[in-house]
């Protein structure tokens, strides 16, 4: 078997060619030349180099020696190769810096940049194969392959992931949070819920399915209002195109097998196929309606995860109330408020006095409500009413307090805000704080 030494010369010898490249066009060169000084006035010029014009070819080489001992040596740790991808990362910055300086051609560019990123793809590759266990080396790994927009790459990372740690919660928000970005919210909820059957007592994968939710809501309405629509263009067809998705964009865990020829060459389908008959439309009038009215539009999902979180392991007051939380920050949808009445209709339920449920009472009229706007000095009475309510049916006063103070200086660092409002906040955050400290 080869030793460390021998595995080290072996990977430093497939990167001399582009160290060739860099010294050819001086990029990095052995000797960087610096102005000639003179010792003094009658002494001739001297262009020896100082210690600052080291070989910076051999300095490269070196520190790259280095690494790969370490990473090569029994006992190196996830650390060890995530300092070796980070001095990499560095070099190619510092690379395509000088070379946008020397105006070399971009195609030379992009083929150093492609030999940093397949360098750098190897390293990765041979951490997560020395240590498989590491969940955050897979993670620096798929934000890599995320960065180099290396989508099929990509993918194939995050099945192993996925497979060698199903209990990991952020593996499976990165998965369905990359399907909802390119558009696929079906794969996106199929991501979700499966990790919410291995996740059963994490609750952000909840929280952060609620939350991709929400936002395809958002990304609905807007369309369906016709934000981003070309004009001529049906908002219901324009809602569909967005759940379009490119093949490299997306997680399989099965194979899919290829429509073949009796040759095996794939076969495109034929659209003149339908022997000259009119083909119907994708969305007629019937089919636009059902949609504008499915419950899905009106919060269905959101309403329908938090009610599952209810029999989760994990779910107390404080879980609600990120619910409430993640639900709160979508001003503008149409269906904010009964998403927002139903959580709050639960937590009275089952919390009735906890400063938990007290808090987001208090919060509920100003959700939404834009403190520029005439409504926002009703709204905050009814706030201040509900606030003197809970301190005194609240279980814990002192946490109550303690939560309605980080509230009010929430609202008081807002652009904005009128003098007088300002004052009857820091009015009632004086005697919130006295609250907390008298309790």
């Amino acid at each position: 078997m080869a030793g460390v030494s021998d595995k080290a010369r072996f990977y430093l010898e497939r990167a001399a060619p582009e160290l060739r490249v860099f010294e050819e066009k001086e990029i990095f060169s052995k000797v960087r030349p610096l102005p000639p000084r003179r010792r003094s006035p009658s002494q001739p010029t001297l262009l020896t180099p100082t210690p600052s014009q080291q070989d910076e070819i051999r300095s490269l080489v070196t520190k790259r020696s280095d690494y790969e001992h370490l990473i090569l040596a029994p006992g190196t740790k996830p650390t060890d190769f995530l300092s070796y991808i980070a001095w990499e990362r560095s070099l190619d910055r510092l690379r395509a810096k000088r070379a946008r300086r020397l105006n070399l051609h971009s195609t030379s560019q992009s083929s150093s940049s492609h030999a940093s990123h397949a360098r750098t793809f190897g390293i990765f590759e041979r951490a997560v194969l020395k240590h498989p266990g590491s969940v955050p080396l897979w993670h620096a790994y798929l934000d890599f392959a995320a960065h180099a927009k290396a989508s099929k790459r990509w993918r194939r990372i995050a099945a192993r992931a996925l497979r060698l740690h199903p209990a990991d919660a952020g593996l499976w928000v990165v998965a369905g949070r990359r399907a909802a970005q390119a558009g696929d919210m079906e794969r996106a909820r199929g991501h979700f819920l499966r990790g919410c059957r291995f996740c059963v007592g994490k609750e952000e994968l909840w929280l952060e399915y609620a939350r991709c939710e929400m936002e395809w809501l958002v990304r609905v309405e807007g369309k369906m209002a016709g934000k981003g629509v070309r004009a001529g263009v049906n908002p219901v067809e324009a809602v569909k195109a967005t759940e379009v998705v490119g093949e490299g964009d997306v997680i399989r865990f099965e194979e899919e097998e290829d429509s073949e020829g009796e040759d095996g060459e794939l076969m495109l389908p034929d659209p003149d196929a339908g022997g000259g008959k009119a083909r119907p439309k994708v969305f007629d009038e019937e089919a636009a309606r059902k949609m504008e009215q499915s419950p899905a539009l009106g919060g269905a999902i959101p309403m329908a995860i938090f009610g599952v979180a209810r029999k989760q392991p994990f779910f107390g007051p404080a879980a609600a109330e990120a619910f409430f939380d993640v639900f709160a920050g979508f001003a503008g949808l149409s269906s904010q408020g009964k998403i927002v009445q139903h959580v709050l209709d639960a937590m009275e339920e089952l919390f009735p006095n906890h400063p938990c449920t007290c808090s987001c009472r208090v919060r509920q009229p100003l959700i939404g409500v834009d403190v520029r706007t005439a409504a926002f000095p009703k709204a905050l009475r009814e706030s201040l009413a509900r606030l003197r309510a809970g301190m005194e049916r609240t279980d814990d006063g002192k946490a109550l307090a303690e939560k309605m103070v980080a509230w009010v200086d929430g609202l008081l660092q807002t652009e904005g805000l009128d003098a007088a409002i300002k004052t009857v906040l820091e009015h009632t955050k004086r005697s919130l704080e006295e609250s907390a400290t008298t309790v």
